[in-house]
This record gives C-alpha cells, sequence and structure tokens, in this order.
C-alpha cells in the first residue's frame, strides 16, 4: 500500500537508480543522490520535537530546492516553499500563519532567513542546505519516522492570495498528492522517457504535476530558467537542448510563445504533451501552437489549489475556432462534480451554477484558518445523512451539448453593469479573439460602472476592439475603457496580474481628473 509520497520516489530510485530526476541550467541531480541527500536533510531536521509541523524553504528556484522539499518530508514534516522573489512583507504574513520550526535556506539567503525566523513568536531554527546535506542519514530515526506516518499526513502547505490580504495556505496530504499522481499517469502516461519542462514556481499548485508525477514515473523534472520565457525563440532552442518532451505551463506562457511567431523559427521534434492551467486559454494561440505542434497531445485542466491541482480535464479533441472558447472537459477518475445554484441545488441541464468538488483529491483546508475552511469547505448539501466535504469552488461552470463542462468565470468576477448581470470572462474570450490581438484583460470599475479592457498588439486598436466585439457580444458587454499596454504586467505564478491593473488604472484616473 502506498501510503507516503516518498516511496514513489524510493520505488523510482529502485529501478532508475543512476538516471536524472531533477536537472537545472547548472546540471542534474539522480534518483539515488537525490534519496540520499533527502535522507540527510531528514535526518538533520528530524529531531524536532513534534513532527507534522511546517519547515518552510528559502531558496533559490532550483534541483537542490526539490531536493530540500524531499528532505522535510523525509523527517516527517510537511514543507511551505517559499519564492526568493517575494518580498519580505509577504514572506512574514506567510511565517506569522503558518509559524514554522524552522526554515531551510541556501547560504545565499541565510541572513534574509534569519531575520525573517527572529520576528516569529515560537523559536525557529534555520538550517542551511548545505550544513543539512553534510548530516550522515539516520537510518533508524528515518525508520521510526515512517514507521508512524499515516496517509492524512500533510505533504506541503502552498500559500494563494486572500481577499483580506493576508494569504490562505492550503494545506494537501499524502493522499491526495498520491492519487493525483497515480490519475497523471494512468491519463497521460508519463513514463521513465518522459522530461518535463517546469515552468510554474514551486509555491504554485501546478508544480504539484510536475513534481510529482516525476517521481512517480521515473521521469525528469528539467526546471527552465525563467529569464528564457521573455527570450521565446531561445527558450524553444532550449527546450531542444533539454529534450523537453511534456510541459506543463500557464496559457500567458504559450501566449507568449506564439503571439513572438517564435515557433516560425524553431521546430519542437521532442516535444509530445502540452498541458495547460491557471487561466483560460485563448483559442486564437491554441490553434497557432496546434498548426506548428500538430501531433502533440494538448490538454486543458482545470482545478484550484484546494483540489491539489486540478479536478477536471479536457483532452482536445477537435478543430476549434478563434473565437470558440476551450472547454474544461469533464471530472477526473474519482472525483465527482457537482454544479449548484447559490440555493445548493443542482442547476437544471445546461444552467450555468457553482462548481463543487468531492473525493480524495480535495485538500484538507486552510492552515490555522477555521473561518475561511468553514465557509469553502462545507458539508454537500446533497447529502443528509452523514457527514462529507465538498469544496465550493466559486467558478461557474455550465454543461454544453456535447457533455464537456464550460467555464463562465469566477462567482467573484461577475458583475452587475447597466442593469445586466456579466460574466467578465466572456468579454475577455470575445477580446482574445480580436485579429492581432496578444494580451487581454478586464477589470470593473463599480464607481463609474465601467468595464475596461487592457490590451497588448501593435496592430490593435480601439475602433479594431469595438468593431469586432460588436459581433460577438451584446452591447452592454463592449468594454467602456480600452487602454493598450505594450505588455501586460504579469505575477510570479506568469498569470495576468490583475491587481497591478487596477492601479494602472487608478493612476490614469487620477492624472486624468
Amino acid at each position: 500500500m502506498t501510503k507516503n509520497v516518498l516511496q514513489m520516489l524510493e520505488c523510482s530510485m529502485n529501478k532508475y537508480p543512476s538516471k536524472s530526476v531533477f536537472s537545472d541550467e547548472n546540471g542534474n541531480i539522480s534518483y539515488s543522490d537525490a534519496v540520499r541527500i533527502a535522507k540527510s536533510i531528514g535526518s538533520a531536521l528530524g529531531d524536532i520535537s513534534c513532527g507534522h509541523r511546517a519547515i518552510a524553504v528559502l531558496m533559490k528556484k532550483s534541483k537542490e530546492m526539490l531536493v530540500a522539499l524531499m528532505g522535510i518530508i523525509y523527517s516527517g514534516n510537511f514543507y511551505v516553499p517559499i519564492d526568493d522573489e517575494m518580498p519580505d512583507d509577504r514572506i512574514a504574513k506567510i511565517f506569522s500563519s503558518v509559524q514554522p520550526v524552522a526554515v531551510i535556506a541556501d547560504t545565499q539567503y541565510a541572513d534574509r532567513a534569519d531575520v525573517l525566523a527572529k520576528e516569529l513568536e515560537k523559536a525557529c531554527r534555520v538550517v542551511t542546505y548545505e550544513e543539512a546535506c553534510a548530516d550522515k542519514p539516520d537510518e533508524i530515526l528515518l525508520a521510526k519516522i515512517r514507521s508512524e506516518a499515516i496517509d492524512t499526513d500533510p505533504v506541503y502547505a502552498l500559500y494563494t492570495s486572500g481577499s483580506t490580504g493576508m494569504p490562505k495556505g492550503v494545506i494537501c496530504c499524502h493522499r491526495s498528492v498520491i492519487d493525483y499522481a497515480d490519475w497523471l499517469i494512468d491519463t497521460f502516461a508519463f513514463d521513465e522517457n518522459t522530461v518535463f519542462g517546469n515552468q510554474t514556481p514551486f509555491y504554485f499548485s501546478m508544480s504539484v504535476l510536475d513534481i510529482y508525477a516525476t517521481i512517480r514515473s521515473g521521469a525528469e523534472l528539467h526546471i527552465i530558467p525563467k529569464t528564457l520565457f521573455a527570450l521565446p525563440v531561445r527558450l524553444l532552442e532550449h527546450m531542444n537542448e533539454a529534450r523537453i518532451n511534456s510541459i506543463y505551463w500557464v496559457p500567458t506562457a504559450l501566449c507568449i510563445v506564439a503571439n513572438m511567431k517564435a515557433l516560425d523559427k524553431v521546430t519542437l521534434p521532442y516535444l509530445k504533451k502540452i498541458l495547460f492551467a491557471g487561466e483560460s486559454m485563448p483559442n486564437k494561440q491554441l490553434n497557432i501552437w496546434r498548426t506548428h505542434v500538430p501531433d502533440a497531445l494538448y490538454a486543458n485542466l482545470f482545478g484550484p489549489t484546494e483540489i491539489t491541482d486540478i479536478g477536471i480535464y479536457y483532452i482536445v479533441d477537435r478543430p476549434m475556432s478563434d473565437d470558440e472558447p476551450v472547454p474544461i472537459g469533464r471530472k477526473c477518475d474519482n472525483v465527482d462534480v457537482l454544479i449548484l445554484s447559490d440555493e445548493g441545488k443542482p442547476v437544471p441541464e445546461g444552467d450555468t451554477g457553482e462548481l463543487c468538488i468531492r473525493g480524495s483529491f480535495l485538500s484538507m483546508g486552510y492552515y490555522n484558518n477555521p473561518e475561511k475552511t468553514a465557509e469553502v469547505f462545507v458539508q454537500n448539501p446533497l447529502n443528509t445523512h452523514y457527514p462529507e466535504i465538498i469544496y465550493k469552488t466559486g467558478d461557474l461552470v455550465s454543461i454544453n451539448e456535447r457533455g464537456e463542462m464550460m467555464y463562465h468565470g469566477r462567482k467573484d468576477f461577475q458583475i452587475k453593469h447597466r442593469g445586466n448581470r456579466i460574466e467578465m470572462g466572456e468579454i475577455e474570450n470575445a477580446a482574445a479573439s480580436v485579429p492581432g490581438m496578444e494580451m487581454s484583460a478586464c477589470i470593473f470599475d463599480p464607481e463609474k460602472d465601467k468595464i475596461v479592457l487592457f490590451y497588448s498588439g501593435k496592430e490593435v486598436t480601439t475602433k479594431l476592439i469595438r468593431d469586432h466585439m460588436t459581433q460577438k457580444v451584446p452591447s452592454y458587454m463592449i468594454p467602456n475603457v480600452m487602454i493598450g499596454l505594450d505588455e501586460l504586467p504579469k505575477n510570479q505564478n506568469g498569470k495576468i496580474d490583475r491587481s497591478r491593473l487596477k492601479v494602472i488604472y487608478q493612476e490614469k484616473k487620477t492624472a486624468k481628473a
């Protein structure tokens, strides 16, 4: 019985001891070396008095950081990845919530970690990666820790943004990660020949696929340098050099490559699986990829951090026009989907309702936040006979005539404009299909009752947008304000930074006043 994610790593190590498991621009590390070093780290941390506590990792995104994450699991605790580019204020908020008992930092960030750790209410020791690696594995201690482990022990806490400004820590257990990894292998046939090209940060839930599909299947995870995503041609060349054959990226990253016409300059003979999630994928840019890499499998994965990573998927199986929205598809195996009204009742067939999820992919809730947990992890309203938790995603979906789920935006992304209830996602989908449009995103100004569209594209004009969208959406959905930018700002996850767009809009409003 597999009850600990480390069993997946160790099984792959036994099969492929000398094979690379993690690599970056500075080299690679084999399965056997990764396990040996992770055991050293686990032993160095194993004397923490009680297990199942948070240990933060403040390191540069690297193969060493991945080994550190595995080491924390060996210690019987759970990891909290901290990106080295996070501002200290956000790290302090995360530390305040999770109260880590230790921080692993590489030498470069040890002093910074020490300052942050000293601001905590409780003692928090800082351990450098280098000194933890030097410890000799204590096999007796590690065996004791493993013997006491169960599959509902936590693996990690990933911190997402919170509406109050305080990040929320989603905590996920071994059972959920193992079930998710098994589904990935069964569905996409990842194996020891797979080389993942990692794009997302390790504090972002999409990295769960890269990490755990890798160790479950004996694959290799290659960290693509972040700088290359601003150099699309060099990015594709790097993918060929690393023989990357599978990617799981946010759509913004895929759109940059398509918009910059990099696929016209570099072919990708090794790339066979292209998965995407995190935001809506415009079909126009997807069609560019499908034209240039026609033999690859394309899949739209959908789900929030609160259900490990995703619970719904769509393998692209037909031609679609540029202005057609990409379905999110069907539920994963061992995942159940409820589409409910505000009253907690199933919506009529074809109607839009809130997506709710039940099953073992569900996380355990939010760390140190029982109020928010109770708000969205609730008793199944369709089951009054025994306790059963579902997660209310806040996402609005419907089922189309093909039996596929379609995404209609967030409940909190729904606006009321000129007396009409509008899903902003529908406006963005129409804007994305404008000829020459590279990127676009909408925000709403409730004070002025105005829909604001930000866009980029050298040949795009406000008249072209208005003329094109008039053919796609009702007049009350045409943006009232259109702001062209050379490039739309992106957050650390690589997605469009809507908070920054609101700031830009406010600055323009103030300047105009």
